[in-house]
């Protein structure tokens, strides 16, 4: 069996989404979650979370572009603005330590695991960031694993996405390891978020093309009318087939078994 942690981004961001999250993981469809720390909906749904963390990882999901802080800036501002170093990384620093802090205050520990919603942990510069927060916080060798855009597999439906996505997250990988970070070396789940996306066929290429030890994430939620969240549609789709018993024959037939990301994250070769 191949072994595959499944990850659901944006935990927190609404009832609807975090309550869809734990009815998945409490179906076992689910392995990992990433919460939005700054979300005024986090304290009220961490007591839920803590009881399902023996069969579900929890992360901190690190976040710069929805508005939760001062912070926060559209995803094409740091596209832009970040390989060429025009970010103002005080900032930075400062949100990431506010996010850091509101999430051990409801959880009373440091998260499992760190990713960035839109993958904007691994942009340059931010991504130091990223590295200096784990230093100052974490034990030296007890790091958490973090998540490598840049090992993307599959592109789904969404080929210039990847390819942009894969080249503004270069080098994280290189300098998490030589920090001695453990992560995955196969990434899936990337896709248009499109309601017409054909999330089951993409499910199964994911599934056949994931090596043993890969993380894939995801986004379901439950139906809500909700006009800040434009991937709403797309987030029933993925809960309904998530939970549904078509995912456990794709996940018989491609071979996979989900397990937790600190199962299978290697540290390798910096």
């Amino acid at each position: 069996m191949k072994r595959l942690t499944l990850c659901a981004d944006d935990f927190a961001q609404s009832p609807a989404i975090s309550r869809g999250i734990l009815e998945l993981a409490d179906a076992g469809r689910l392995t990992a979650t990433s919460v939005f720390s700054l979300s005024s909906h986090w304290p009220e749904v961490a007591h839920d979370l803590k009881s399902r963390h023996a069969q579900l990882e929890v992360g901190l999901h690190l976040n710069l572009t929805e508005p939760f802080d001062a912070a926060a800036r559209p995803l094409n501002h740091w596209l832009l603005r970040s390989p060429a170093g025009w970010i103002d990384r005080a900032a930075i620093r400062a949100s990431f330590e506010q996010q850091l802090s509101r999430f051990t205050e409801a959880w009373g520990a440091l998260p499992d695991y760190l990713d960035g919603h839109q993958h904007v942990h691994a942009f340059p510069g931010i991504r130091n960031e990223v590295l200096a927060l784990i230093k100052r916080h974490w034990p030296a060798g007890h790091g958490p694993w973090i998540r490598l855009p840049e090992r993307l597999g599959h592109p789904g439906d969404s080929r210039l996405k990847a390819r942009i996505l894969t080249l503004i997250c270069r080098g994280l990988q290189r300098t998490a390891r030589a920090q001695g970070l453990a992560s995955h070396d196969w990434f899936g789940g990337l896709y248009s978020l499109s309601p017409d996306a054909a999330y089951r066929s993409l499910m199964r290429q994911w599934l056949a093309d994931c090596p043993d030890g890969s993380l894939m994430m995801c986004h379901p939620g439950l139906p809500a009318r909700d006009p800040q969240d434009p991937i709403a549609a797309a987030r029933v789709n993925e809960y309904r087939y998530l939970g549904s018993s078509a995912f456990s024959e794709d996940l018989a037939e491609a071979g996979v078994t989900l397990v937790k990301g600190t199962q299978t994250a290697g540290q390798g070769k910096a």
